[in-house]
């Protein structure tokens, strides 16, 4: 972007400008840091979840083939209760994929990926600055 670096008519304007743009910088830098450790986070859980789904599910199929062919009495009711107790923990894990899942995880990226846009610009404003303390 062009900016009207021009209007700065003075080294102390600019010298201002820059510590400003250094002090966003920094800003954004800790942002950007911050993102980096949730992305690596939030990708580390997505697929802890995913394949904890995928494990419950499939001791779920197996748990529910063994009711269909018990009839009532004791064993049945064990694995009555252990249907239930797989269910509730898939219904545990549905809730932290909406927390932690790959929509979760592309928002974080996107988000990391603005803050480095903005510290692009950062750099590109600075050195615009610099070149018109530079010339005055």
């Amino acid at each position: 972007m062009d900016y009207s670096v021009l209007t700065l008519t003075a080294v102390a304007d600019c010298d201002t400008v820059l510590s400003l743009i250094e002090k966003d910088k920094k800003d954004l830098t800790f942002k950007k840091l911050s993102l980096e450790r949730q992305q690596e986070n939030y990708a580390n859980t997505t697929i802890e979840v995913s394949s904890e789904i995928e494990a419950l599910n499939a001791e779920l199929t197996a748990v529910n083939t063994v009711i269909a062919t018990l009839p009532d009495g004791d064993t049945r009711n064990d694995s009555l209760k252990r249907q239930r107790r797989i269910e509730y923990n898939l219904f545990l894990l549905d809730n932290r994929k909406a927390d932690y899942g790959a929509i979760t995880l592309l928002e974080k990226e996107f988000n990391l990926a603005r803050v480095l846009k903005e510290l692009e610009e950062a750099d590109a404003f600075a050195a615009a600055v610099t070149v018109r303390k530079a010339n005055i």
